[in-house]
């Protein structure tokens, strides 16, 4: 038997340029972490459990964090996923209290980072010994590995793969990063806040062609927290009005079909995608049909338009013509990415996947201000990191 689990509190920083703001990652921490209690109306006190999530900083440095919030000697697990850190933590504090083991679990994400792009953890030099050495392997095979970013040159071949073999067209691609800057200006707690055109974005500088400086996401500096409890928990405090069920969420690694094809787009995650989504929506009893509001791993315009086709929101091939068409923002069929999404809010790796279900939790509440989803009651989460981890989670107002 499981029970049921809930969101009842939420809390991000503002996600920051590296160095911009004199802070420590526990700071950060205990600037999201008090903003969730708060939201939640829950003391620290009552936490029984912490999963907390980061990438760069030293082995417990979740403790460091919680410390911050108080000293109660509870359980602290410290979390790695790459990219999919936060939304591990969530998962984690999820089957937490799903199993029983706890009735109040403070998911937590956070990240301190340096500036400059992000390596992705292989060099030209460096297969033998990186985690993702397979993945730039496929790379490398398929198109060479050239001086630009490991990580934006993957993601590039990947978009190249689908101009080839789709036809998708750079226009289509600048347009993920259009809708997602605008979607940004009405969210005081994103990196960037400007408004740029499609042509603008096509005009800015390549990072690795078809990928422009502002359709790849920024490191950032940021964290981001949520309150996870049980059902009994949410009635015995009262706090039903507060309550956004997780109504399924499921992980998925990577398969075989990730290489089989030598293809960067499978590489990068599509298959995995592809393959949480449908068990998120085997145990949720939800389909994307049902969906109102997503928040979306758009670590570059790319990565937005292959997970459309692995959420079934398209057919294969079919995504660069579903943003065009304007059914991914404010009167179209799904508000994706309302907060920014990584290319314009940021991406602080620990805290990303928080921070996309702190969005979902503030769009199914009407709490979410000037950009608000009208009317939204189930939200989508998908949060990956290469090497590999998929996570999709389906909330729903209770």
């Amino acid at each position: 038997m499981t029970t049921k689990a809930y969101v009842v509190g939420v809390g991000t920083t503002k996600f920051e340029k590296p160095e911009t703001r004199d802070w420590q990652y526990w700071d950060m921490a205990r600037e999201a972490g008090t903003a969730a209690l708060a939201d939640a109306g829950v003391p620290y006190a009552r936490v029984e459990q912490a999963a907390v999530g980061y990438c760069f900083q030293a082995s417990t440095a979740g403790q460091r964090a919680v410390y911050e919030l108080g000293l109660t000697g509870i359980p602290v697990y410290n979390l790695n996923n790459n990219c999919a850190t936060g939304s591990t933590a969530l998962m984690t504090a999820r089957q937490f209290v799903e199993g029983g083991i706890a009735d109040c679990v403070l998911a937590l994400g956070f990240e301190k980072m340096s500036r400059g792009s992000l390596g992705g953890g292989a060099g030209a030099g460096d297969f033998s010994t990186s985690p993702v050495a397979r993945h730039y392997g496929i790379m490398a095979a398929a198109h060479g590995f050239e001086a630009s970013p490991p990580t934006a040159q993957i993601f590039g071949n990947a978009a190249r793969e689908h101009m080839e073999r789709y036809g998708t067209t750079e226009v289509q691609l600048a347009a993920v990063g259009a809708k997602n800057h605008q979607h940004s200006a009405n969210n005081p707690h994103a990196q960037f806040q400007d408004v740029y055109t499609v042509d603008e974005i096509l005009a800015a500088k390549t990072v690795h062609r078809p990928l422009t400086k502002l359709q790849c996401s920024p490191t950032s500096d940021g964290a981001a927290a949520a309150v996870v409890v049980s059902e009994r928990f949410v009635d015995e405090h009262g706090l039903r009005d507060r309550a956004v069920g997780i109504a399924g969420q499921a992980m998925a690694t990577d398969t075989e079909e990730s290489f089989a094809s030598g293809s960067c787009i499978d590489a990068v995650g599509r298959p995995m995608s592809r393959a949480a989504a449908r068990l998120a929506y085997e145990r949720s009893g939800l389909g994307i049909e049902d969906v109102d509001v997503v928040e979306l791993h758009d670590c570059f315009s790319v990565n937005e338009l292959l997970t459309y086709e692995a959420l079934g929101m398209c057919e294969e091939g079919a995504s660069g013509k579903l943003v065009e068409s304007g059914a991914t923002t404010y009167g179209g069929r799904w508000v994706v990415n309302p907060s920014g999404g990584l290319i314009s809010k940021g991406h602080p790796l620990g805290a990303t996947g928080l921070a996309q279900a702190a969005e979902l939790v503030r769009q199914l509440r009407g709490e979410a201000g000037a950009r608000q989803v009208a009317g939204a009651r189930v939200g989508l989460a998908h949060n990956i990191g290469l090497g590999g981890a998929a996570v999709v989670t389906l909330l729903r107002k209770a």
